[in-house]
């Protein structure tokens, strides 16, 4: 029997799963039970708590169906717990270094208390101190173990159940679960503290709770705020069953009120039914109020008072008072503007054009990338939209000469940014860009992230500090409404590194759409125009950036890898858009592809890739060509930019680390051989789930026209999926 079983529910935390599993595996104290409460089998968390129950026996994944809710999965994790102790953890929190040696400890010293309650730290997103709500609380409770009459204010339930400790005989003696429905975390405080004979306190941290962007879906508006009352009602009549003192019901009660009356101010919570609501609140109030009891003083207890006699004209009244006054207090300065600002102020208070759609790409760079294949797209199927593409002046010139534009900072970039319904990005708008009530905006990402990326960079010194202020970037991520997904890897990452409230769509990268549609004539007309010489196998060379660089290195003599790898090979070099400075690198065999426009054009071009830790490994792999990793400081850069999986131990394709090894595996051709091909294989299952040649389709069909999810056309199976012919291919044809 494990000392711990420690409860971690997964629902809509999947992202970041992995951490807190972690957390509880890297303890120092390592007799644990770890259950991971997963939605079904074919959820995405269960498919990486599997991953752990294989390589930790100590792992025992259990499932719960969402519609059990929190309540569900917590208590599906109780039933499958053979722990002494159990502990539970939210799938986005932590369990800190050395907490469970602590934990054992202290249990040992108090005897085996039922409930054990314990500091935990709240973290803000991603400025601003952590805080420790618990201690204060705890700091009035005595040294050695006690009964809960001893300290009434302790009743549980200002505490959530990932701040204490509770001993499973206790729990299975008195038959307590985590009551159904919404603000379960109240009723199983009250009730546990309730029926607890001996606790205690530990007053060190134990877990890191890492507060939510939206806060806290409890208060979302809706109706599942009335559960709150049924949640106060079990409790205090739980109470009233045990026939306990008014001095230990009276700080229950008056706890319990606080939140209901917290709730009743907020109408905003109760969009309907507000008047039932605080009329049903005011009989609990009247049923359970303790023999004696004082209402506080001050507003407080005007609200009291007025729950207490059902007022609610009165309190709705008291309310406004209070709610006009904090919004006067709240009022910001007027700000100064330059005269374009003043017109785009101007701007925002005409109406949106439901017309009229924005694109963006790469900061201005111009027409390329996902915001192009979804432009080009939305003109065949949705023409009635107004298409604006936004770009840098130096980049107006190699636009198509059909696309209509938009220089950025100009009079009239403002100007579609005010008044546009749509806005398109890969990256992000402007800082002073306002997102409208009733405007769309969609992130389209440009590639599937190995490195960190989002505030998972907090924690890399070297990113963060070119990153600026994390808290303005969550602030832009609070534009988006919808996310482009290309697998289920960045499906999980994306929610991990830019938390918000936007919709995910796997969909596929719409520029991907052209591995698949792209015919024998398009490859050998591109090869032509980069002046790749006919009959050479092509090798696209494409590093990545590295933060700790001042500029571009190539890592690699690509002269000498041309002369080691054999006579028929040339090198088209593609830097990092970052190092696009407008002169050529190109020689005899080499060929500079930097300052192409398209890079799917390039990829398409090529019959081979080698790069270091370029994303363009995941958009080059749905071509289903020989893919090379050149990873000479793997070690380096995992260090300093931080990485999600360990690209040398899953890679695509052969794997290298000196120029010698790189020249080899394309001599002895082993970079196209059955090896190469298998590991490619697993590569494209994991990373290439939703590019199939229409992801633009569904793009412009589920954003620009508003069909249902259903509606659009379902991923092609990767089995069935066709790439573009390789040039190597069609000289053999």
């Amino acid at each position: 029997m494990p000392r711990f079983s420690i409860i971690v529910p997964s629902h809509g935390v999947t992202g970041r799963l992995s951490q807190a599993l972690d957390s509880v595996l890297g303890q120092s104290f390592a007799d644990l039970q770890l259950i991971p409460v997963c939605d079904a089998p074919d959820a995405p968390a269960a498919a990486l708590a599997a991953g752990y129950a294989e390589r930790d026996s100590r792992v025992t994944p259990v499932h719960s169906p969402p519609s059990a809710g929190l309540s569900g999965a917590r208590n599906a994790g109780m039933r499958a717990a053979t722990g002494t102790y159990l502990l539970f953890l939210d799938g986005d929190d932590l369990l800190l270094p050395g907490a469970l040696a602590a934990l054992d400890i202290r249990l040992t010293e108090t005897g085996g208390v039922d409930v054990l309650y314990v500091e935990h730290e709240r973290v803000p997103w991603w400025e601003g101190e952590p805080t420790n709500p618990a201690a204060p609380l705890l700091a009035k409770a005595p040294k050695g173990p006690f009964a809960p009459g001893e300290l009434p204010g302790l009743t549980g339930v200002q505490l959530p159940a990932w701040s204490a400790v509770y001993r499973r005989g206790f729990l299975t003696e008195h038959e307590l679960a985590f009551p159904e429905s919404h603000f379960t975390d109240l009723g199983w405080g009250g009730l546990t503290t309730l029926a607890a004979e001996r606790i205690a306190v530990l007053r060190r941290v134990v877990v890191r709770h890492r507060l939510r962007r939206q806060g806290s879906r409890l208060n979302l508006p809706g109706p599942h705020q009335h559960a709150l009352l049924d949640q106060v009602d079990l409790v205090l009549t739980r109470a009233a069953e045990r026939g306990l003192p008014s001095e230990r019901t009276g700080p229950l009660f008056e706890q319990l009120f606080a939140v209901v009356l917290k709730t009743a101010s907020r109408p905003e919570r109760l969009p309907s039914r507000h008047r039932a609501f605080f009329r049903r609140a005011g009989r609990l109030y009247r049923q359970h109020r303790p023999s004696g009891h004082r209402a506080p003083g001050g507003s407080l207890g005007v609200q009291h008072r007025l729950l207490a006699t059902g007022a609610y004209t009165a309190f709705r009244a008291l309310r406004g008072v209070n709610r006009a006054a904090g919004r006067r207090a709240a009022l910001p300065s007027r700000p100064r503007m330059l005269r374009t600002r003043l017109r785009y102020a101007r701007d925002l208070r005409r109406p949106l054009d439901p017309q009229l759609a924005v694109y963006c790409a790469y900061w201005g760079r111009g027409y390329a990338c996902n915001p192009a294949a979804i432009h080009a797209k939305a003109r065949e199927l949705a023409p009635h939209i107004r298409s604006v593409f936004l770009v840098e002046a130096d980049q107006v010139a190699a636009l198509p000469k059909d696309v209509e534009h938009a220089v950025i900072g100009s009079r009239r970039y403002w100007e579609v940014l005010a008044r546009a319904r749509y806005l398109i990005n890969n990256a992000n708008f402007a800082e002073g860009v306002v997102k409208r009530p009733g405007s769309v905006h969609l992130q389209t990402q440009h590639g599937t992230p190995l490195k960190t990326m989002g505030v998972d960079q907090s924690t890399y010194p070297v990113v963060a500090a070119q990153s600026g202020s994390f808290t303005k970037l969550l602030g832009r991520v609070d534009r988006w409404d919808f996310n482009l997904s290309s697998n289920p890897h960045s499906t999980q990452m994306w929610e991990r590194a830019f938390p918000g409230s936007y919709e995910q769509l796997e969909y596929g990268y719409p520029r991907n759409d052209v591995y698949c549609t792209a015919t024998a004539e398009d490859v050998l007309r591109i090869r032509r125009e980069l002046g790749v010489p006919e009959g050479k196998t092509a090798v696209l060379y494409a590093p990545t950036h590295r933060d700790h660089h001042t500029g571009f290195e190539a890592g690699l003599d690509l002269e000498a890898f041309c002369a080691a790898a054999g006579e028929d090979v040339v090198v088209l070099l593609r830097a990092h858009y970052f190092y696009d400075l407008g002169r050529s690198r190109s020689s005899d065999r080499i060929i500079d592809v930097t300052a192409h426009r398209s890079s799917e054009d390039v990829c398409l071009a090529a019959d081979a890739l080698v790069t270091d830790y370029s994303s363009i490994m995941f958009d080059y792999a749905n071509l289903d060509r020989p893919i090379v990793v050149y990873a000479d400081d793997w070690d380096v850069y995992r260090e300093t930019r931080g990485v999600y999986f360990d690209l040398p131990a899953e890679p695509p394709g052969p794997v290298a680390r000196t120029p010698e090894e790189l020249a080899a595996v394309f001599r002895d051709g082993s970079y196209a051989g059955p090896e190469a091909a298998a590991l490619r294989a697993a590569f494209r299952e994991r990373f290439c789930a939703f590019d199939d040649g229409r992801a633009a389709e569904r793009v412009v069909r589920r954003v620009l026209l508003g069909e249902p999810p259903e509606a659009l056309p379902p991923v092609i199976p990767l089995a069935e999926r066709v790439p573009a012919p390789a040039a190597a291919t069609l000289v053999r044809s």
